[in-house]
Order: structure tokens, then sequence, then C-alpha cells
């Protein structure tokens, strides 16, 4: 496959998907910011790639200034493979959701990690502010079409299974690593994300 291939299949991008990306954020990207209650973070350490799933009440992402985002880290489960990318590789790529908004926000840009005590503490949430805070400088913003998540179902609950579909967390974390669980019950599953969310 090469470029020119994937050219004559696709053709080219329409007007507006070539002329909507900024380099600032507007009103109409703060007013997606302050609503946005998830988002994934893709990182790379230059050789492999990782994604990460980041969300809090809506607005939880602060505009610092037109070019700048800040970004929480809230508790893990400390593998924090994308902040170990960052510190190789800083470029990343943002994906902000909205439920109910078809549409995304798509932010690509460069990442400093900031264990500042003052800035984490303006992130404080239930008496715990977060270790680290994330600085994204912003090189290029865009809205992305919905054509996606309209396509899933994502936002339309009647298209949800009736049922969990898959195995609870512990029992595939006891059937990938052989370690011994405390609980293979989703309400233990759902117990321990209470106690750790902060």
């Amino acid at each position: 496959m090469t470029p020119q291939r994937l050219r004559e299949l696709y053709g080219d991008a329409s007007p507006h998907a070539a002329a909507k990306v900024i380099s600032h954020f507007d009103h109409h990207c703060r007013t997606f910011l302050e609503h946005a209650s998830f988002l994934i973070l893709a990182t790379s350490d230059g050789t492999n790639l990782d994604v990460s799933p980041k969300g809090d009440p809506a607005g939880f992402v602060q505009v610092e200034t037109d070019k700048t985002l800040l970004i929480p880290d809230r508790p893990g489960n400390n593998r924090i493979d994308g902040l170990m990318n960052i510190l190789a590789h800083p470029k990343v790529a943002l994906l902000f959701m909205i439920p109910s908004v078809s549409e995304t926000l798509r932010v690509n840009g460069t990442a400093e990690i900031h264990e500042d005590l003052e800035l984490c503490d303006q992130f404080q949430v239930k008496g715990r502010s977060p270790k680290t805070v994330l600085r994204v400088k912003a090189d290029e913003i865009f809205l992305h079409c919905g054509k996606a998540p309209l396509r899933s179902g994502l936002w339309k609950p009647d298209a949800w299974p009736a049922e969990r579909p898959v195995a609870t967390l512990y029992e595939m974390v006891r059937d990938h690593s052989e370690l011994e669980v405390a609980s293979t019950d989703q309400s233990y599953t759902e117990q321990r994300y209470q106690e750790t969310l902060y």
C-alpha cells in the first residue's frame, strides 16, 4: 500500500475537513472541554504505543491558555505507561468525549509532567490532590464527525447489551496472570472502584 493508492481509494479530503484544524482553543473548543467528562490519551515511547482512558466530572480538564491544557492524573494501577512514554517522547494525542454528543474533539500536541504542589492542589477532589498534572501544548485542534459513535450506538441505551457480556475484571486478571484474587464477583469490583476513585 502507498500514499498514492490510499488517495486513489478514498479521494481528497473535503474542503471543510481540510480547513477545520486550528492551533488555539476558541470559544467552541472551550465549551466542549467544559462539558467533556472523558478522554483518551495516546502516547508513545518512540517505538511502542499506548492509549489510556481518563475521566472525571465534566470540566476536569482546564484550559490554561489559548494553547495549553491541564489534565490531572487520578489514581490508577500505577503502571504509568503513558507517563513513562511522555518522558521519552512527549508528543501526545487526545480524544475528548461528551456523553450523548456524537462529535469528539481531537488535540495533538506536546505534554509535560508537573508535580508542583500548588498546581496539583488546584485539582483536589475529596481532599486528595493528584500526584501529577499534565500540561499539554496544542499543535492541532479539530472536531471529529460523529459517524463512528452513531454507527456503534455508543450513546443509545437501547443498543446496549442487556447484561454484562464479558467476565468480571478480577476473573480476567486471574486468568491472564494466574495470580490469586480476593473475589471474582462484580460487586467486589464495583466496591473496589468506589474505594479507590480518588
